[in-house]
């Protein structure tokens, strides 16, 4: 039990003079700095103080000059776009040039020999001031010029006349203008053949047998290079002697339509066959719209419409406008035979009564 006891006593020894050391090395270490942020020195520094020179007079002038002068330009330039936008909406280009005929001759404005030295240099004032404006209202008329030249290009037909003059033997036969899509053929796609071009019934016999009383035309808005080959396809006697293609056509708002006053013929002796007639054509009045045709086997429209153009070909009407006006919303073919009986009715009367007559 000694031993045991002289154990003890020697650990809890050796344990106290292991604290001792321990505390006596942190008393001898000196406290340490609080930590400080650097948000907070950087609050806490000042900011070097720049002794800037103040702006002077001159540099605020020129600054508001400058800035005077940007504004000018900018409002100038807003005006003379305005001016030429309203220009060109409300005015024809020959409309602008003769009301500033006079501003741009006083570009040229000069004094006689025998003026002052006064009235020679106001004279020349007026004149430098008037150059820059008289000069952009010709810059403007050149380019308004040169644009509509090129929409020209695009939107009217190629020429003002787009058949050739007719022979003189001539001068009486009427012209017989065809459109070509839905009117002599039909064009159809299907998956598994693609194109197909479709000749209406009839239409080599109403060529044929109608060429020898009129002139016959093909007025297209489709490109030449499709117009060309279906004719030479289609007119294998070429009893159509001129072809016209969407590039003698005239665009208005999206559309190509056919302005017959360019064919160079009698507007009285025109008529314009077509499936869409009064919507293609810029002369209604010279219209005779039939039934379009969609590829339908049994259609006979052209092989009717014979009886009534022979006619008009053989008497000749003074104003072929005012024969197509009288048959405006009805179905021709018919409509003619039942004049034509009606006519044959009267002559018949007319005969009796001239028999009674003699009696």
């Amino acid at each position: 039990m000694s031993a045991i006891a002289r154990s003890k006593s020697r650990i809890f020894s050796i344990i106290s003079r292991s604290n001792r050391r321990f505390s006596s090395t942190v008393a001898s270490e000196p406290p340490k700095e609080p930590i400080i942020s650097s948000s907070s020195l950087l609050k806490d520094q000042a900011p070097p103080s720049q002794n800037l020179p103040p702006p002077t007079e001159s540099s605020v002038a020129e600054k508001k000059s400058w800035g005077f002068l940007k504004y000018s330009v900018i409002a100038a330039v807003t005006g003379g776009v305005g001016t030429a936008g309203y220009a060109t909406y409300a005015y024809t280009t020959d409309e602008i040039e003769d009301k500033t005929k006079s501003l741009r001759e006083s570009a040229k404005y000069a004094v006689g020999d025998d003026a002052s030295a006064l009235d020679k240099f106001q004279a020349l004032l007026y004149s430098s001031a008037m150059t820059v404006p008289a000069k952009l209202v010709e810059l403007y008329i050149e380019l308004r010029r040169l644009t509509e030249d090129q929409v020209r290009g695009f939107s009217e037909p190629t020429s003002d006349k787009l058949l050739p003059d007719l022979h003189p033997l001539e001068q009486h036969v009427f012209t017989l203008v065809l459109d070509l899509s839905e009117t002599l053929i039909y064009s159809d796609w299907k998956r598994d053949r693609g194109w197909r071009t479709f000749k209406r019934p009839g239409v080599e016999d109403f060529l044929e047998y109608l060429a020898q009383y009129f002139e016959i035309v093909v007025y297209s808005d489709q490109l030449s290079m499709y117009v060309d080959p279906v004719i030479e396809r289609l007119d294998p006697k070429h009893c159509i002697r001129y072809r016209l293609s969407r590039g003698d056509t005239r665009y208005v708002d999206g559309k190509h339509f056919r302005d017959l006053s360019k064919l160079n013929r009698d507007p009285a002796k025109i008529i314009y066959l077509s499936g869409h007639a009064l919507e293609s054509s810029l002369q209604p009045e010279n219209c005779l719209e039939i039934k379009p045709w969609k590829g339908e086997a049994d259609d006979t429209v052209l092989l009717d419409l014979i009886p009534f153009l022979e006619y008009v070909a053989k008497h000749r009407p003074a104003d072929i406008r005012a024969v197509l006006a009288s048959y405006q919303g009805r179905d021709i073919p018919k409509e003619f035979v039942e004049r034509s009986k009606e006519h044959q009715r009267r002559m018949q009367e007319q005969k009796q009564h001239g028999r009674l007559w003699r009696r």
